[in-house]
């Protein structure tokens, strides 16, 4: 789904040169958003090997990656092939205005576009999941404007009785977005549905933080015992409020320049290995930074997902190639596009 032309706004970033970076120690990112068009992404193009309507075939897993829209029954149909998944992961955008800019990729509409959009791809998801199968969404509100559209979403939601509601999970932000006049932001919301009776794994939730209250006490088998002994790990369950993730930026392996609304592979982790099995499909409509690619591949998952932006799907690939190149999960400050790195000074983008 694109924004209108007329309210897209196109900015020029100048980022530090090379030998600026190396004279004062710092490590920004090497790309600014790639969602906003201008020089940059105009020679970034000519390097995305998908046009719209292409999909890559992965020659080693047998994954997916393509330039489709999610709001399209042939392109879904296209893609999938017939294959069904056990997992669904999206993250579409929240139709909130990121950074102060209204782009292609991350925009706001009028609600009721926004909805028609959203009604579109949740039923082309419902069409690719098994029998019993997962879907999480992420979603977003914009306290601005009444909090939409995650309530809006959530009504919406109510229509599909193919889909159960499960949970709504919080991944809670080490750092967030500051201000002296209200709460500071750190929430992300994400949306639990099930098809089905689909499997869950509960010991792939368990988080690495230790269990520090002890007490609980039960009488079992004649004795009196106390939580930490009755459970299966000493470390706590993730639970719907996920304090041990770390949102990502520049100074993480797994930033990926350029790319605005990546999500952290830990999460992606979890949810993959939470609600799927070796060897399954899991499909992301959305695929922005690829990090649900990159789960999938770590953990013995096929995945078949797509971007509406052939830079994203781009990105997508090049991410999954590094990975197996390198063993690195993203490029930290430095480009996904080390063609566009000049010699010779600083390369200013407009």
């Amino acid at each position: 789904m694109k924004a209108d032309a007329a309210t897209l706004e196109l900015f020029g970033v100048s980022p530090a040169s090379e030998d600026t970076r190396r004279q004062e120690g710092a490590t920004s990112e090497r790309l600014p958003r790639l969602d906003l068009g201008g020089q940059l992404r105009q020679r970034v193009l000519p390097l995305c090997r998908l046009g719209a309507g292409e999909i890559w075939e992965d020659p080693l897993n047998a994954h997916r990656v393509g330039v489709l829209d999610a709001s399209s029954e042939d392109d879904i149909a296209m893609i999938a092939n017939g294959a069904k998944a056990e997992l669904v992961i999206n993250d579409p955008p929240y139709n909130v205005v990121v950074g102060n800019a209204n782009t292609t990729s991350l925009f706001r509409v009028p609600l009721d576009k926004y909805l028609r959009f959203s009604e579109k791809w949740v039923q082309n998801a419902i069409s690719v999941m098994a029998n019993d199968s997962h879907l999480y969404v992420w979603m977003g509100a914009d306290y601005k404007q009444g909090f939409q559209p995650l309530p809006d979403f959530l009504l919406l939601m109510r229509g599909f009785s193919e889909l159960k509601a499960r949970n709504i999970i919080t991944l809670r932000n080490q750092r967030g977005y500051g201000t002296q006049k209200n709460w500071m932001w750190v929430r992300q919301e994400l949306l639990y549905y099930t098809r089905g009776k689909p499997p869950f794994d509960v010991n792939a939730v368990y988080t690495d933080i230790p269990k520090l209250v002890r007490g609980y006490y039960k009488n079992v088998g004649g004795r009196i015992t106390e939580n930490l002994e009755r459970g299966k790990s000493k470390c706590i369950r993730a639970g719907n409020v996920w304090v041990d993730i770390q949102q990502v930026f520049y100074r993480m392996e797994e930033n990926v320049p350029g790319c605005y609304a990546q999500k952290p592979m830990k999460a992606i982790e979890r949810i993959v290995s939470a609600s799927s099995s070796e060897g399954d499909l899991v499909f992301d409509f959305f695929a922005h930074s690829g990090t649900t690619l990159l789960a999938g591949e770590k953990l013995g998952r096929r995945v078949f997902t797509f971007d509406l932006d052939p830079v994203f799907a781009e990105i997508t690939i090049r991410r999954l190639e590094h990975y197996r190149a390198t063993g690195k999960t993203g490029w930290q400050w430095r480009s996904p596009f080390p063609e566009l790195e000049q010699e010779d000074g600083e390369t200013v983008w407009t």
